[in-house]
């Protein structure tokens, strides 16, 4: 019973000094998405979500990675045109962790729906609901974890079961 209060004192300055980490913004509008993990803020511009990585789009003649699409498209529909709030950790630069107004959190969303992965180091304040978000969505085998890619490689055709036919003579 003694260690009680030193555990409720410990758990508060742990508290904040994680939330001490972390500046939250006001509310701001989501212009646009420009790919699965990055996103175009009014009086902020371009925003990647901190900790996570999303496949690739293709640019040019360089085709796109597996569910790079799908994952744009998912964060369109979550977030274009619509307010949310970034929270800032220090030293992150223009990458934060961006929560709806109705408080869902999307990082890990994304990364829960196999749409991204984690990226971060373990340092980052919400690294652990990150990894377990990841864990989340292999067990499940969503999306870019499901062994399935959405998107076929240019230039592949399946060979034939019978193997190359003869010429008839």
């Amino acid at each position: 019973m003694q260690n009680l209060p030193g555990l409720l004192l410990l758990t508060l300055a742990t508290f904040q000094l994680s939330s001490s980490r972390i500046g939250r913004s006001e509310a701001v509008l989501v212009r646009a998405v420009v790919d699965g993990d990055t996103i175009d803020v009014a009086t902020v511009g371009h925003v990647r979500l901190l900790g996570v990585v999303a496949p690739a789009l293709g640019r040019g003649s360089k085709s796109g990675e597996p569910f790079a699409i799908e994952a744009r498209d998912r964060l369109a529909g979550i977030l274009i045109h619509r307010w949310i709030r970034l929270e800032h950790e220090a030293g992150e630069g223009r990458a934060a962790y961006v929560l709806t107004e109705d408080g869902v959190f999307v990082n890990a969303l994304m990364v829960r729906e196999g749409l991204a992965r984690v990226s971060g180091r373990s340092s980052l304040v919400r690294f652990d609901e990150l990894k377990n978000a990841e864990r989340d969505a292999q067990f499940a085998r969503r999306g870019m974890w499901s062994g399935a890619s959405q998107i076929q490689s240019p230039g592949y055709t399946r060979k034939s079961a019978e193997g190359p036919k003869k010429k008839k003579q």
